[in-house]
């Protein structure tokens, strides 16, 4: 049984949550702030947290870090601060998706499970793959730029090996969004070009200059090996 664990200091939104939940044969945990959800992951190692950004005391971007110092869970935020700069803040620091309050409890279960099946996908029959300065190492999700290690979330990892298992090919947003993310993202343009942005600074030498992930204007992008 998969184990999530709510972290929300709105309890009506928890116990909303935690029904819509359960009715999927999840197990739920439930935390009304940061340290106490913290405390709930390291001793129950959830499959999945669902995080609430304005949180009393440690805030959801803090609480967020810090459960990825722990481990690779996946990480949903729900926010009520739709603006890029606070997306592009969640990236940061590791979140996986992102849900603007208010949001429908179909939706958000939706969410779960694509981040449940896009985290089930492995990748054992290429282990590893070489594409210029770049290893990808599927198996271990490790991925190396000129012999140095690159931190990547879970998402942005699957966008760069997608992207490097069709080195040279132009791949259309929307294919994109539906193989990395799945079909109910399918037209998130903004979404993906949030993520191509911000991979593009943990791996390009000069993010306004990119050799690496290029662009095909108004169709998609490409992983350029050379």
């Amino acid at each position: 049984m998969k184990k999530i664990l709510v972290i929300d200091d709105d309890e009506k939104l928890l116990r909303l949550t935690e029904t819509a939940l359960k009715r999927e044969d999840w197990q739920v945990l439930l935390a009304r702030d940061g340290t106490e959800g913290l405390r709930i992951a390291f001793n129950s190692h959830p499959d999945l947290v669902i995080l609430d950004i304005m949180l009393p005391g440690m805030d959801g971007f803090e609480t967020c870090r810090r459960l990825k110092e722990l481990s690779n869970i996946p990480v949903i935020m729900l926010t009520a601060l739709a603006s890029e700069t606070d997306v592009v803040r969640g990236l940061a620091v590791g979140a996986d998706d992102y849900i603007t309050k208010p949001f429908s409890l179909v939706e958000l279960v939706a969410r779960v499970r694509t981040c449940f099946r896009r985290n089930s996908i492995t990748s054992s029959k290429t282990p590893l793959l070489v594409k210029g300065d770049l290893t990808i190492d599927l198996a271990r999700h490790k991925v190396s730029l000129r012999g140095k290690s690159v931190d990547l979330t879970p998402t942005e990892f699957r966008l760069l090996s997608f992207l490097a298992r069709n080195e040279g090919q132009v791949i259309p947003h929307r294919t994109l969004l539906v193989e990395v993310w799945g079909p109910e993202y399918s037209d998130q343009v903004d979404y993906l070009h949030l993520y191509i942005r911000y991979l593009r600074h943990k791996i390009e030498q000069d993010p306004s200059k990119p050799e690496i992930i290029k662009t095909e204007r108004g169709i998609g992008y490409f992983l350029d090996g050379d």
